[in-house]
């Protein structure tokens, strides 16, 4: 009876990292004729993540206009509206869709935002804000490099 019991606990550990991996770490991407890797998504989930793309690159446009005109409280309020408290609205639905570095990316990018917002309150250094948002956007260009967002097949 025992040795059952160990290779249930087997069978389920193994399903249960199998799952992981599905959903936590690979997500749901699939190799594109482009060379990246394409995120199928049904058309309210592309809507959202391309809608947060756009929110981060008006956020950029606003920073670097703040920062042109010495204006940090704008820059703060730019760089806050984009950051981790704007990703709490993401469905659990469609975080297990996407792949962990994908996640990473992102997360990465609304930390940044929220760094880059504390940083131009707190010190207003426009010089500082620009090497921040240089090295945030590099987490946009590695996205944009490794993914796309296709719609979702027939049926999905």
């Amino acid at each position: 009876m025992c040795k059952l019991g160990w290779i249930l606990a087997l069978l389920l550990l193994v399903t249960s990292g199998g799952l992981a991996w599905t959903f936590l770490i690979r997500g749901e991407a699939v190799p594109a004729s482009d060379g990246r890797m394409a995120l199928r998504l049904p058309p309210g989930e592309r809507d959202l993540v391309l809608g947060e793309m756009r929110e981060f690159l008006s956020a950029v446009q606003r920073i670097v206009d703040g920062a042109n005109r010495d204006d940090m409280k704008t820059v703060a309020e730019a760089a806050r509206k984009v950051g981790f408290a704007a990703q709490q609205s993401v469905p659990v639905s469609l975080m297990k869709k996407l792949p962990m570095e994908f996640k990473r990316l992102g997360l990465g990018t609304h930390k940044a935002f929220d760094q880059l917002a504390m940083d131009a309150r707190d010190f207003g250094d426009k010089g500082k804000t620009l090497e921040q948002l240089a090295e945030l956007m590099q987490n946009c260009v590695a996205c944009h490099a490794a993914y796309r967002i296709d719609p979702a097949p027939p049926g999905n």
